[in-house]
């Protein structure tokens, strides 16, 4: 199949365009070695792949040189039928730099290029006209206006597409710009045919004057971080009421048709009690996906990454660092990756080191579960915030605050002889806009089955295992059964932390993904009470008395433990030192389990 390569720079609306080209049927897929997203779709005959944004071809950070390199090596396939360069219509200028360049290389490899000039829509809102054919008679290649956002001209776009990736041998690039020479023509280019960029910039500086102001924006940033996991709680809650009601309804049917025995229990004890535990928690995964999302979409993302530069500065970190924290509370893997984007390779290592602190979707659960016990639902904050988001936002607060201190005291002992130069802090900031909700809320559905395909495995095979241990031998309790025997033998180890046996299992269980600590604790308190209701684990941990101070430290523990294997795997990829990933797993297990004793015994004798 023959493909079309769609190149840009950041912020251009290529992801977008994409997914209206390919109507979401989109695969991602990351590359042996170089863990670049490569996104693939199908576009009539044609596969389409959105390769990775650069500014230039003269990659600054890593994640750009590798970037550059992709881009280099498609574009020489010989499958490659056509590329696609998309151009920002409000940033000529910075667009036409990377256009120009891809236009020299595939001119190289006699491969035709088509520009899309994107966010036509806001060039005519703000009363302006783009002289396409003129500025297409100076490229040398097509130049077609759209709106991915409005879908304005994308119609036509997408038929000029097609012809010319159907015979590419008609469209020949004219004079393709020599690549030294592609900053000073597009400086030319965006200037005879490019619109007034101060009548682009005035709304937004009006609304950066509000929101980047030290005073007011500071204020701002509090208020949307607390919003954001407030949102986390509340929003949620409704969702996951409908599906733990979900859950014992069909528990309950389940239970109806199958007679007492073997099957009976391991149904409600192993599936219900364990899996469907799990399940509860998905949609706040799913809601923190929504508004980092909104975040992102609407260009706050990169005006709160400007203004945490100067504190982060203090800890040895950059602006940069605020995105993949940010990521980080939806998924340590991606984060990691995120922070290539950091010029500078000791505060990149830092960020890394420092992301597994960051509260990821698989701590949710166990933060739900927890909170649901320790705070009554009907409590609020200054009569006016619930106080459950309240305790998660602490929960979250108190994860960026580890993660801060760690990062000084690494800035403080970890060699300098990683870093050779500290590249300025540069940062784009993209223009305001409201988010295109298809593609949004496909991202926010396709986080929650993710996750399920992701932990569900685990969480099952895990759930099976502890029901096995526990159901056997037959006719006996839960104590004296062979997970019973195993749970006391490890018990000393976790009874400093105020913790009976059973929660010793479970933590032990989730070594190797956190999310896992609910099923298997689900599981266990089923088996104990196989004639209750196998829904409603909150009721039940809370009905067995945990105490307020062992139920904070074990919080706290799950704040700071380093229990996801993948995320040691992608350090070690990342930084190319076992030694490093598996001493910060430990380093991490041992500083919590510290913590979750400290708490435990102060709460104690307090």
């Amino acid at each position: 199949m023959q493909r079309i390569l769609m190149v840009g720079k950041p912020n251009c609306g290529k992801s977008l365009l994409f997914n209206q080209l390919t109507g979401l049927r989109q695969k991602v897929a990351n590359y042996p070695g170089i863990t670049v997203e490569i996104t693939r779709g199908k576009c009539d005959k044609f596969e389409l792949v959105d390769l990775p944004g650069a500014y230039s071809l003269n990659g600054l950070t890593r994640d750009e040189v590798i970037a550059v390199e992709e881009i280099r090596r498609s574009v020489a396939e010989p499958d490659t039928a056509m590329v696609l360069v998309v151009l920002d219509a409000t940033r000529l200028a910075q667009s036409l730099v990377m256009g120009l360049q891809v236009q020299s290389l595939a001119f190289k490899h006699n491969k035709p290029v088509m520009f899309a000039l994107n966010f036509i829509d806001e060039v005519k809102r703000v009363g302006e006209v783009i002289d396409t054919e003129g500025l297409s008679k100076a490229l040398g290649s097509p130049v077609l206006p759209l709106s991915a956002r409005s879908l304005d001209g994308l119609h036509e776009f997408k038929q000029g597409l097609l012809d010319m990736a159907g015979e590419p041998e008609r469209y020949a690039t004219e004079g393709a710009t020599a690549h030294e020479e592609a900053a000073e023509r597009s400086q030319e280019l965006a200037k005879e045919f490019g619109i007034q960029h101060d009548i682009v910039l005035k709304n937004q500086n009006r609304i950066d004057n509000f929101m980047l102001n030290n005073w007011t924006g500071g204020v701002m940033f509090i208020v949307v971080m607390f919003v954001l996991f407030q949102s986390i709680f509340t929003l949620a809650t409704p969702l996951m009421d409908s599906v733990e009601g979900f859950i014992e309804s069909l528990a309950a049917g389940t239970s109806a048709i199958t007679s007492e025995g073997v099957v009976h229990d391991f149904i409600n004890d192993a599936i219900f009690g364990g899996f469907g535990s799990f399940l509860v928690f998905v949609p706040q995964i799913m809601v923190l996906t929504l508004i980092i999302g909104l975040l992102e979409d609407s260009g706050y993302l990169a005006r709160a990454a400007l203004m945490c530069h100067r504190p982060l500065s203090f800890f040895g970190l950059s602006g940069r660092s605020f995105i993949p924290y940010l990521s980080g509370h939806a998924c340590a893997i991606p984060a990691i990756m995120a922070a290539r984007t950091i010029e500078s390779p000791h505060k990149r290592l830092i960020t890394m080191l420092t992301i597994p602190l960051m509260s990821c979707s698989a701590r949710l659960p166990v933060y739900a579960l927890l909170v649901a016990v320790l705070v009554p639902a009907d409590k609020t904050f200054l009569g006016v915030f619930n106080m459950q988001g309240a305790a998660f936002f602490g929960l979250y607060f108190f994860g960026i605050f580890m993660a801060l201190v760690v990062s000084q005291i690494l800035n403080r002992f970890l060699p300098r002889d990683l870093e050779k130069t500290d590249m300025p802090f540069i940062l784009e900031l993209p223009t305001y806009r409201l988010p295109h909700w298809k593609p949004l809320f496909q991202r926010v559905i396709n986080s929650g089955i993710m996750f399920i395909k992701r932990a569900g495995p685990i969480i099952f095979m895990v759930s099976v295992g502890i029901w096995v241990l526990g159901y056997f031998p037959l006719n006996s309790t839960l104590q004296d059964s062979w997970l019973g025997q195993i749970g006391h033998f490890i018990e000393p180890v976790f009874t400093p932390m105020g913790l009976d046996w059973r929660y010793g299992v479970a933590i032990l269980m989730s070594f190797l993904a956190r999310e896992v600590f609910v099923g298997a604790l689900g599981t266990l308190f089923g088996l104990e009470g196989a004639d209750e209701d196998v829904a409603g684990l909150a009721e039940r941990v809370q009905a067995d008395g945990l105490a307020t101070e062992a139920g904070l430290g074990l919080m706290l523990f799950y704040v700071v433990a380093l229990q996801c294997v993948a995320t040691v795997a992608m350090l070690k990829g990342e930084s190319g030192s076992s030694k490093l990933s598996w001493g910060l797993y430990v380093a991490y297990g041992l500083l919590a389990y510290t913590i979750a004793v400290a708490v435990n015994q102060i709460g104690g004798l307090l």
